[in-house]
């Protein structure tokens, strides 16, 4: 019968207070910005009023935290908060300004989200009936 295994390690000495994990997400919306068509200051007031902390819109508190430098809004958040509801908030922005017919929210890093212009296939046909 083999020997009993000894775990060696720290036993007793756990942390009463749990580590709150704070994430961080950026929505990039350069492309929009710079052609005009889109305010960032009125997406970050938007994003302000209308993200939603224990069930309540804009009260944000400690928990969340909006952030804007130049075209680029960062969300910083304490744990449970989910970057599906900032694509959701941004396409209900881009809807209700009537942008959505030309604009779409792109995954591109794992925590961030970017607005692109849709690409148009016709643009391709004039080029090669020529």
């Amino acid at each position: 019968m083999p020997p009993k295994q000894i775990l060696k390690g720290n036993k007793g000495s756990k942390s009463k207070t749990p580590k709150t994990k704070v994430v961080r997400f950026q929505i990039r919306c350069q492309k929009p910005v710079d052609d005009g068509i889109m305010d960032c200051a009125s997406f970050e007031k938007f994003l302000h009023d209308h993200i939603k902390v224990n069930g309540k819109t804009g009260q944000l508190g400690d928990t969340v935290k909006i952030v804007r430098d130049k075209a680029v809004i960062t969300i910083i958040a304490k744990a449970p908060f989910s970057k599906r509801s900032l694509k959701y908030l941004t396409k209900k922005f881009l809807k209700k300004h009537q942008l959505r017919d030309w604009l779409h929210v792109i995954a591109d890093t794992r925590t961030s989200y970017e607005l692109r212009y849709f690409e148009i296939q016709g643009d391709d046909d004039d080029e090669e009936e020529d």
